[in-house]
């Protein structure tokens, strides 16, 4: 199952109708996190792509990470439910939802605009270098997953 690309504008234009159907009601299947919390947590990965975010895991982790976990984090099968969240990722803080949604989405439309190969040339501060298509289904299959669990 290939995920839909990320270089795409329909695929861009999807993930914000998406973000545009959550509201300050909306709840989560499963977890902890508000929407606003959510939100704030998906646009992790897109800040540290383009430098706005330099917080990684310690060398020990990361290379945890390389050797048992990458291949199941860019792989085509979706994240199970309830999966630790790494440290630089948990947000208990409480987030305005508006101002949440139009961030998020600006950060997707930046990183679709940015390309698979400039992207490809960006190594993730977790994983090190990634393809085009691991970084596809790394920030495609994360996002959609949240989405997921609040019921868009």
């Amino acid at each position: 199952m290939a995920y839909p690309s990320i270089y795409d504008n329909s695929t861009t234009q999807l993930l914000h109708a998406r973000i545009d159907k959550l509201t300050e009601n909306s709840q989560g299947v499963w977890g902890k996190m508000t929407v606003g919390q959510m939100l704030s947590h998906c646009a992790v990965p897109y800040e540290q792509i383009l430098g706005l975010n330099s917080i990684q895991p310690p060398m020990f982790m990361r290379i945890i990470l390389k050797l048992f976990l990458k291949k199941s984090m860019i792989n085509e099968v979706p994240y199970k439910q309830n999966l630790p969240t790494a440290p630089s990722f948990i947000r208990t803080e409480q987030f305005d939802l508006a101002e949440e949604k139009i961030r998020l989405k600006d950060l997707i439309k930046t990183i679709q605009e940015m390309g698979a190969e400039k992207l490809a040339e960006t190594p993730s501060l977790s994983l090190g270098k990634l393809t085009a298509t691991e970084w596809n289904n790394l920030l495609y299959k994360h996002i959609d997953h949240h989405l997921k669990q609040f019921g868009v």
